[in-house]
């Protein structure tokens, strides 16, 4: 009877070690084969990125910066790349952490979202992280921005090339501390010079076209550029443009505050532009009014072209335009195809860095568009 029983109590305990080991099996099984905790959200699905794996290295978070806000990069605009740390060895901002790791999103202090690669399916979660702000990305001209039904009012803050945008993009002038009393101008070869990449008239460029042909009746102009089949090489681009007297700087479409690198090139390496864009008083609230002459100045190309033409042999008069510099420098933009958007990208940074207020959504439309 005594081994009956023992027999049967060493029968359940065996049992019962057998169940807590299956169980404990279980257990280690389910922990190594989850999804960890920290994968990318499932709900948000931006568009994979493929080779993101040589940037990966900027993505860590220092122990000794962590109080700096975290700017979550949704998207490379165009799959444009550049290195992370770019913003602070070419523009000094290191106010916040970019990343473009998606797997942070939910301790992310803001989100910028490149506006052509948007759409209902690739908008991050929602309701959003209530201290976390949506700035919408955009810096075309309404000509050439689609507008993409749903999400007008589920931004935060706005940057464009708009003076009144949240957070405006604009490589701008800057004061000399001391007076330049010793600026010469760049020996010049040539007249007139134009490098132009876009001739799709979808764009917009019909105005500058049809000013542009008409100009070149009267007038000689070095056209260089996708557009007119002769590619110039980046590391010609500035040099070119400094061997011209006088420098087109027309935009493919005219917007209150569209005033793109096409005005910087030329002021950066001593370059007259001739401007075709938004009225004369617009320009004046980024550059001196004696810096770039304007069409509107002339009643026609004819006029204009006469008066480059009376510049050319008036040493004195040409001089003038460059009193500004005595003032204020300008400095040669990025031109890779690749830095395109490193200045916005590198803006929404310092941004974000310096303002932690908090804003409430508005109609990104009504505001762009009208």
């Amino acid at each position: 009877m005594l081994n009956t029983k023992w027999t049967g109590s060493l029968q359940c305990r065996l049992a019962v070690i057998l169940t807590v080991a299956g169980l404990i099996s279980l257990t280690i099984m389910f922990v190594w084969t989850s999804p960890q905790t920290f994968c990318q959200p499932e709900q948000l699905s931006f568009k994979p990125d493929s080779g993101r794996h040589h940037v990966e290295k900027n993505n860590s978070l220092d122990e000794a910066g962590v109080e700096k806000p975290i700017l979550l990069l949704g998207v490379w605009p165009e799959n444009y790349r550049f290195e992370l740390n770019d913003c602070k060895t070419i523009y000094n901002i290191d106010g916040c952490h970019l990343t473009d790791d998606r797997s942070l999103y939910n301790n992310t202090d803001a989100v910028l979202l490149f506006h052509k690669a948007i759409s209902l399916s690739t908008l991050p979660p929602s309701p959003r992280p209530p201290f976390q702000k949506w700035i919408w990305m955009n810096v075309e001209s309404p000509t050439n921005t689609r507008k993409l039904p749903g999400i007008e009012n589920v931004f935060n803050l706005t940057l464009s090339y708009r003076e009144d945008s949240d957070i405006p993009v604009r490589l701008r002038l800057t004061s000399n501390k001391i007076p330049d009393e010793n600026f010469e101008i760049p020996k010049k070869e040539k007249l007139i010079c134009w490098v132009v990449s876009n001739n799709a008239d979808s764009t917009g460029v019909g105005t500058r076209n049809t000013y542009y042909k008409e100009l070149s009746k009267y007038v000689k102009i070095h056209v260089y550029g996708k557009a007119y089949g002769s590619f110039l090489d980046y590391n010609n681009y500035f040099p070119t443009i400094a061997s011209c007297k006088f420098y087109l700087s027309f935009e493919n479409s005219i917007h209150k505050d569209y005033i793109t690198e096409k005005l910087n090139g030329p002021l950066a390496v001593s370059t007259v532009p001739v401007v075709l864009g938004p009225p004369r008083k617009n320009y004046e609230r980024f550059v001196p009014g004696d810096s770039f002459i304007h069409v509107n100045d002339f009643p026609d190309a004819k006029s204009l072209a006469e008066y480059l033409q009376r510049l050319d042999v008036d040493d004195e008069a040409y001089r003038r335009y460059f009193n500004w510099r005595r003032h204020f420098s300008a400095r040669p933009h990025l031109i890779l195809k690749n830095q395109e958007f490193v200045l916005a990208i590198c803006t929404a940074c310092d941004h974000v860095g310096r303002h932690k207020e908090y804003k409430e959504a508005h109609d990104i439309y009504e505001w762009f568009f009208n």
